[in-house]
């Protein structure tokens, strides 16, 4: 993103309060002194006076007990914050900072543990902080977030003590907080940053502008070997006494609609290469209609977003900007995978009453393998009518693993049929899009980003759209 500052969450504190009805309990060296008093039993076997000493003994400890809680800081005399350091992504290790300030003339030692969701952490994290007198301390911990949307972080719990031991207060803050997962910001900005660099090297080692480039106007130059008669600007050449060339650019401000599919074809996860983690397709998906929107940003055009399961679940116009593309992001995040199948058709009525004008249309989905025609290639057969239509095909890795292994027994025998019969059949539905004019694409899950980016750039360097 331009700005990644509006996406991190804001910072939230509370002051402390006593935990259950008696907030306080003995510390580790008040029982570590009772048992030592009971070395006093050894020479009251022989002196049985000495049990007075025992209990003068225990009653000291009894004492330095109270002085040591009555000198403990009072649970509202500590303040705790929740600070983050980066917008928390999907499948994105991230830092989540803990702060304690203590408002009182004694140091104390905390021990912290926080309420978090299982989709950041398998187990809560246990902290230990030395927070100095009218002092603050800082520490953190690591969350993976391993599902998009919102997320409530919960309570966070302290037990703390002085350097002497004796006593200990338990306490918790109120900082529960709602935060929003979003997708991979940083493979969206790595895809526009290398891809984007990656062709403008590739086009300024083309000293001239070839035809299909695109036609928009940018300037005027001397007339070169080579040059189109077309692209002479006969009035600049008479204005000049010599030939004038018009130099084109490639048009911006076009309209990029992405469209995901939803619907419980999406749902199926796959686990990532090099990582325990498994994403679903629409994790994916979602990923990939992120890095899209960020590059045509750049590219000067105008993206819009259309999600959708059996209902819209995320609608969003054509725009630019960064505060358009901040919109995006935050419906990106909030797109969940449906149970039940998408309704392409109110998908395809939604988007073309929304762009009544020619647009770009990459279409994320995965369609079954039925002896009809899917619902979704009908849909995309009758975009093209309007729309240059990009249709991206997710595939499954195991079905491709299966249908290129060698079968060893019966049973994988079968299975290897199967699977070389639906990688066929999708095949020829894919075929057929691409007789009627649409960019039909079967595309493994971790390369669904790049290859659309790629395809976008061609088509936008091609002037087909």
């Amino acid at each position: 993103m331009s700005s990644q500052k509006p996406l991190i969450p804001a910072e939230i504190g509370a002051r402390a309060r006593p935990l259950g009805r008696l907030p306080f309990g003995f510390g580790p060296r008040f029982f570590v002194m009772l048992l030592l008093g009971l070395v006093w039993l050894v020479p009251a076997w022989w002196s049985p006076r000495l049990i007075g000493a025992m209990f003068l003994w225990d009653f000291v400890t009894v004492m330095a007990f109270v002085m040591d809680l009555a000198r403990m800081p009072k649970p509202p005399e500590i303040e705790v914050k929740r600070a983050w350091e980066h917008a928390p992504s999907l499948a994105r290790t991230s830092e989540v900072g803990v702060s304690v300030r203590n408002f009182t003339n004694a140091a104390i030692r905390c021990y912290l543990t926080e309420e978090t969701p299982v989709s950041f952490r398998t187990a809560p994290p246990s902290l230990e902080l030395l927070v100095p007198a009218n002092g603050l301390a800082r520490t953190e911990y690591d969350i993976l977030p391993r599902e998009r949307g919102d997320v409530r972080l919960g309570r966070l719990f302290l037990r703390y003590q002085t350097w002497l031991g004796f006593a200990q207060r338990w306490a918790v803050a109120e900082i529960s907080q709602t935060v929003r997962v979003l997708p991979d910001l940083e493979q969206a900005r790595q895809h526009a940053l290398y891809l984007i660099r990656s062709r403008q090297v590739e086009m300024e080692k083309r000293r001239k502008r070839q035809r299909g480039q695109g036609r928009e106007f940018e300037s005027l130059r001397d007339y070169r070997q080579g040059d189109e008669l077309r692209d002479i600007c006969w009035t600049a050449t008479a204005r000049r006494h010599q030939p004038t060339t018009r130099v084109f650019e490639i048009e911006r401000s076009q309209a990029i609609w992405v469209v995901l599919d939803a619907g419980r074809l999406l749902r199926a996860e796959i686990q990532q290469e090099n990582s325990e983690l498994r994403l679903s397709k629409l994790d994916y998906a979602v990923n990939a209609a992120l890095s899209l929107a960020q590059v045509a940003t750049q590219c000067g055009d105008r993206v819009g977003l259309l999600a959708y399961g059996r209902h819209i679940q995320q609608n969003v116009a054509a725009g630019r900007g960064a505060v358009h593309l901040r919109t995006i992001v935050d419906c990106l995040a909030q797109v969940h995978g449906e149970a039940a199948e998408a309704d392409h058709s109110r998908a395809a009525r939604v988007l073309l009453t929304e762009q009544s004008r020619r647009s770009l249309v990459v279409w994320i989905t995965d369609f079954a393998e039925t002896p009809t025609t899917p619902e979704v290639i009908e849909y995309a057969m009758q975009m093209t009518q309007r729309h240059l239509v990009v249709f991206a095909a997710m595939n499954q890795p195991d079905l491709t693993t299966l249908a290129e292994t060698t079968p060893k027994n019966r049973e994988e025998m079968y299975r290897h049929a199967a699977a070389l019969e639906i990688t066929h059949r999708r095949d020829l539905l894919l075929r057929g899009l691409r007789q009627r004019g649409v960019f039909a694409f079967e595309l493994v899950p971790g390369l669904l980003a790049s290859s659309l980016v790629n395809q976008y750039l061609d088509i936008k360097e091609r002037n087909l759209l």
